[in-house]
C-alpha cells in the first residue's frame, strides 16, 4: 500500500519483524492529518497479518523521532476542523496502542508532544544518546491528547506524570532513562538497530504466548491483585491450551528450535 507520511517495511530482513517509519524528516516527523490516517491503516494491516510478530515503530532524519503535532497544518484550522482532526489522530494514537503484537520504539532526537505519546504507545522504549522527551502541550494551549497523561500517569507515576505533563519541561536521555520512561539507552545512532533486535528476539517466541502475555501486561495495571490474577490466569489458559504450547514443549524436549504453529 501506497502510504503519506510514513514507510512500512515487511521485508526488513528479519523473519516476523515489520516496521513504520515515520517519514516527514523535513518537518521533523511532525504529524499531520494525512500522516495519521496512514499510521492508522498501516497498524491495521500489519495487526491483521499472521506473519508479523512485532513491529518496531522508527523514524528517518537525524535530529527527530517525531516533534509533535504539525502547528503549522493546525494554525490554519477552524475549530470544527481541529475536532475532524482529533478524530484522525486518536484513530493513529489508538492504532499503535491496539496493535496485539509487541511493538518497540526507536527513538532518536526529539520526541515531543505527540512523538513522546506515539513513544510510549509502544511496548518497549528504545532511545539513544541524544533522545528529549516531552509533553510541552500545555506550553501551547492544550492538553496531550495522543494518551500522554493516561500513558505517563501508568509509565511514571502520578508525581513523575505531573511533573512532566504540568510543566512542559523537556526530559534528557539521562533522565529519563532513570525515571523509567526508557528501557533500554545506548549509544548515539543506535536505537533502530536495537529496536530491530529487540524484536528480532520477541519474534523468536511463541507468538500465541507473547499476545497473550502483552495483554495481560496492558489489562492488568491498575486492577486489584486477585482480578488482576484473573487477567493472567486468562492469558496462561489461552497459551497453555494451545499448538504453540504443544510445540513448545516437544522442541525443548528434542532440542531443537521450535517451529511455531502461531496458534
Amino acid at each position: 500500500m501506497d502510504y503519506d507520511g510514513i514507510t512500512v517495511r515487511k521485508d526488513t530482513g528479519v523473519d516476523h519483524v515489520a516496521e513504520i517509519v515515520l517519514d516527514r524528516p523535513d518537518a521533523l516527523n511532525a504529524l499531520n492529518t494525512a500522516m495519521a490516517e496512514s499510521i492508522a491503516e498501516a497498524c491495521a494491516d500489519l495487526g491483521g497479518d499472521p506473519g508479523v510478530r512485532a513491529v518496531v515503530l522508527s523514524a528517518a532524519g537525524t535530529k527527530a523521532f517525531c516533534a509533535g503535532a504539525d502547528l503549522k497544518e493546525r494554525n490554519a484550522m477552524t475549530d470544527a476542523q481541529i475536532l475532524r482532526q482529533r478524530e484522525v489522530f486518536r484513530a493513529a494514537f489508538g492504532g499503535v496502542r491496539d496493535l496485539p503484537q509487541p511493538t518497540v520504539a526507536a527513538v532518536h532526537g526529539y520526541a515531543l508532544g505527540g512523538g513522546c505519546e506515539f513513544a510510549m504507545s509502544c511496548d518497549i522504549i528504545v532511545a539513544d544518546e541524544n533522545a528529549v522527551f516531552g509533553l510541552p502541550e500545555v506550553t501551547v494551549g492544550l492538553v496531550p491528547g495522543g494518551g500522554g497523561t493516561q500513558l505517563a500517569l501508568r509509565r511514571l507515576g502520578t508525581g513523575l506524570a505531573a511533573d512532566l505533563i504540568l510543566t512542559g519541561r523537556r526530559v534528557t536521555i539521562d533522565e529519563a532513562y532513570n525515571i523509567g520512561l526508557v528501557a533500554r539507552r545506548v549509544p548515539a545512532g543506535e536505537a533502530r538497530a536495537t529496536a530491530i533486535e529487540v524484536a528480532t528476539t520477541i519474534a523468536k517466541n511463541s507468538p500465541v504466548a507473547v499476545k497473550a502475555a502483552k495483554r495481560a501486561l496492558r489489562n492488568g495495571w491498575g486492577v486489584p491483585l486477585d482480578p488482576a490474577l484473573d487477567i493472567e490466569d486468562a492469558a496462561w489458559r489461552t497459551a497453555a491450551l494451545s499448538a504453540d504450547r504443544r510445540e513448545g514443549i516437544a522442541a525443548f524436549a528434542e532440542k531443537r528450535a521450535p517451529r511455531w504453529p502461531g496458534e
